[in-house]
């Protein structure tokens, strides 16, 4: 009984930390375009190719497999990982539609999105710097 209470604790503790990490979305410091938490979500899902600027948004997504992009796409987007890739296989495969290009890090993400005003992405919030704009924050 006692080793099942122990596995439970690790168990709730582990998805405690993966409930609290808190997502940062965010932008070129440059980017002046209001984003809606609805715009994140049609950006993403490549329903929406521009900013309210009229620039265009480049979507940058982790890694299928990487906790944060699942958050994220849990979040944002109101879907999992099986349910996007069905999503994307569909468009892919009608023509309509080019998943987001998938980066191997949020390093990545911040030098990518730090020197493309286009670019949008989402990262660990502890790891944001000064060298990118924080548009909306996901629990």
């Amino acid at each position: 009984m006692n080793k099942l209470i122990q596995t439970s604790f690790i168990a709730a503790t582990i998805f405690a930390s993966q409930c609290f990490a808190e997502i940062a979305v965010v932008v070129h410091p440059s980017n002046s375009a209001n984003i809606s938490a609805e715009d994140i979500e049609r950006i993403f899902l490549g329903k929406k190719k521009a900013f309210s600027s009229g620039d265009t948004a480049v979507p940058i997504n982790l890694n299928e497999g990487d906790a944060t992009r699942a958050s994220f796409n849990e979040k944002a987007l109101n879907k999992n990982s099986s349910q996007l890739k069905a999503y994307w296989s569909k468009l892919v495969f009608t023509g309509k539609g080019t998943p987001p290009k998938e980066v191997n890090s949020s390093a990545e993400v911040l030098k990518l999105v730090s020197s493309n005003p286009n670019m949008i992405g989402y990262i660990d919030a502890s790891i944001v710097d000064g060298s990118v704009k924080v548009i909306s924050k996901l629990n």
